[in-house]
Parts: C-alpha cells; sequence; structure tokens
C-alpha cells in the first residue's frame, strides 16, 4: 500500500544561525534514511521543498485566478519534504515515519495515497 510521509518543521533558520556541522549531520542522517528506504524496496520517490518564502500559490476565486507570494498558510511549521513509500500496511509506514530524521524537530504526518499517475494513466490504491 502507498503512504505519503510529510516532513514538517521550522524555516531553516537564518544563514549562520545553523553550523555546517549540524547541517552535515542532518544530510548523512537523510542519506541514510532514503538509503535504507530504498535498500527495503519501499521508496518510490523522495523530495526536500525549498524554503516556504520561495512558494507561489494559484488560487480561483470567483471564476479568476489569483497569484499570491507565498504559501497558502502562513503557519510556525512548513511541509519541508515528502517521502513516497509503499509498504504493507499503515504500521509499516509508522515504523518508516518514526525513522524519519526530522521527527526530532517536528511532525511527520503519515497519509495513505489514493490514487496516483503511473504509465500514462490514475491508477487505484491496492
Amino acid at each position: 500500500m502507498r503512504y505519503t510521509i510529510l516532513l514538517h518543521y521550522p524555516e531553516l533558520m537564518a544563514a549562520g544561525e545553523l553550523d555546517e556541522a549540524a547541517v552535515q549531520e542532518g544530510m548523512a542522517a537523510f542519506q541514510k534514511y532514503a538509503a535504507d528506504l530504498d535498500a527495503a524496496g519501499a521508496l518510490i520517490s523522495a523530495e526536500v521543498l525549498g524554503d516556504s518564502s520561495a512558494t507561489t500559490t494559484v488560487r480561483s476565486v470567483d471564476g479568476e485566478f489569483r497569484v499570491q507570494d507565498g504559501p497558502f498558510a502562513d503557519t510556525k511549521e512548513q511541509l519541508a519534504g515528502t517521502f513516497v513509500i509503499d509498504v504493507a500496511d499503515l504500521d509499516a509506514a509508522l515504523g518508516w515515519a518514526k525513522r524519519a530524521p526530522s521527527v526530532a524537530w517536528g511532525p511527520v504526518e503519515v497519509r495513505p495515497g489514493m490514487t496516483h499517475w503511473q504509465d500514462g494513466a490514475w491508477t487505484s490504491r491496492r
């Protein structure tokens, strides 16, 4: 069954607030996490998102498109990345979510996939 693990955490700190050793440690932790998911045959995709200040949001309001700089919601924690995995069940997905390095500093959401695009068509979850 497909699940998306959504990683939420505070925006990156201003330059210099997080030392290079901490950045390297975080990168190494995520490298290991992704490699472990891949080695288990569970990893479908992974994405690290840019800072939410680089976001542009598009809405349709009364038939008119409105473009807004910034995310659709201003919150303390932002969606910072995703891992799409294919595992046996929710318990397995939760096990991987608990291993996400960012769980130490922000919530990790696990959401089942309902459909996904594959080979030119929408495919229902199995």
